[in-house]
């Protein structure tokens, strides 16, 4: 026996695919390994390589908010709690946590994660702050629809 449709969802069947739902606006998620290259002298990873992996994740939710192009203006307040080791994934989360005329500040958290269990720990946080930019690369303000 068919179930009833309801008039805002359209039926669907193994021919037609489920409904496109759309990313979150203001957040982004990165899954990356750590290898040899990204080591320092003491087996961990380079600060610079989890910076860089934070810049990244940062812009795509900053971009994603603002819905165009955003420059890095300042990283703020970064931690790092626990090191990284070669074979290592770090999952990154980052979120727009404020917004004002034409910045933004996004929040990272980079967790170690074991691949073979999936145990996570936060390792490294920060704040960066964005500026939306137009094709000119100058502030723009923030317009969200």
């Amino acid at each position: 026996m068919n179930s009833p449709e309801t008039p805002d969802t359209p039926p669907t069947t193994p021919d037609t695919p489920a409904p496109v739902q759309p990313a979150p606006r203001s957040s982004a998620r990165m899954l990356e390994l750590v290898f040899p290259k990204d080591l320092n002298g003491h087996g961990t990873a380079f600060g610079g390589f989890v910076l860089s992996m934070m810049d990244k994740a940062a812009s795509m939710a900053a971009i994603r908010h603002c819905q165009g192009e955003v420059v890095t203006a300042r990283m703020e307040a970064v931690d790092f709690h626990l090191p990284i080791r070669r074979g290592d994934a770090i999952a990154l989360e980052a979120e727009v946590i404020h917004t004002g005329r034409t910045s933004m500040r996004v929040k990272v958290d980079v967790f170690r994660e074991t691949l073979a269990t999936g145990k996570q720990e936060l390792a490294t946080s920060g704040v960066f702050v964005f500026v939306a930019v137009d094709a000119s690369g100058r502030p723009r303000p923030i317009v969200r629809g």
